[in-house]
């Protein structure tokens, strides 16, 4: 009988060992979705035969613009996802901040939405075959394109970093360094932003992707750190 009792204990401490406490489920969660915002980055190349001037009077395939779409709308879900599956954790240091996290995010993904919408309307003109009439709504669907990128992957994420990056440096769920990089990496994007949206440079220019380098480090640096590391321990963050 006392054999009995012992294994069963034995085996309830063992099971409850290997639960996985809510706060790390939600950190796992979001380190997840962060890892996945990173998909996009073949896009700029899979886009590039639809920037082509004559592109709707070309043969080409679209299948990777079409494929290019599809990342794009997986990186806007996915960015919504961060904010929702972190709200309940950051509003216990400022629930106003957590919220503009959540709206920030679902207007960057909304850009993103459109900008998507812009291009696959382009090649459906060209699947269509509409020919060299069409060239001019072609370059307008584009040039739409890239202004609304411009605001969506330039200017909101800024803003969705800065938010995040005091949350979370208010909190000390995570390193104040890495909540630093998230905070300091806006400012040199919305100057990047500010200075394509005046023609001061272009917006593939290596200055416009440099100033982008910050804001990714953060990001992806964050979502290494919740996938491996959890949240940091900390007063008020043991219960959700």
């Amino acid at each position: 009988m006392d054999t009995s009792i012992k294994a069963a204990t034995n085996t309830s401490t063992a099971t409850k060992s290997v639960m996985i406490s809510p706060e790390r489920k939600t950190a796992l969660i979001a380190g997840i979705l962060y890892l996945l915002t990173f998909v996009s980055i073949p896009t700029l190349s899979l886009y590039s035969s639809i920037h082509q001037p004559d592109y709707i009077t070309s043969s080409g395939s679209d299948n990777a613009v079409i494929l290019a779409g599809i990342l794009e709308i997986t990186v806007a879900l996915a960015g919504i996802g961060t904010a929702v599956v972190l709200f309940p954790v950051l509003k216990k240091q400022s629930e106003r901040l957590a919220l503009g996290l959540v709206v920030s995010r679902v207007l960057e993904a909304s850009t993103m939405f459109t900008g998507v919408a812009f291009l696959l309307a382009d090649v459906s003109l060209h699947q269509t075959n509409a020919g060299s009439e069409a060239l001019p709504v072609s370059h307008v669907l584009i040039a739409l394109y890239d202004r609304i990128f411009l605001l969506g992957q330039s200017f909101m994420p800024a803003i969705n970093d800065l938010l995040l990056g005091i949350l979370l440096y208010r909190s000390r769920l995570v390193p104040r360094f890495l909540a630093l990089i998230g905070i300091a990496g806006a400012i040199p994007l919305i100057a990047a932003y500010l200075a394509v949206l005046f023609g001061f440079m272009g917006l593939h220019s290596a200055l416009a992707g440099l100033a982008a380098i910050p804001v990714a480090l953060f990001e992806f640096s964050l979502g290494i750190y919740l996938v491996v590391k959890g949240f940091k321990t900390v007063p008020g963050t043991s219960r959700m």
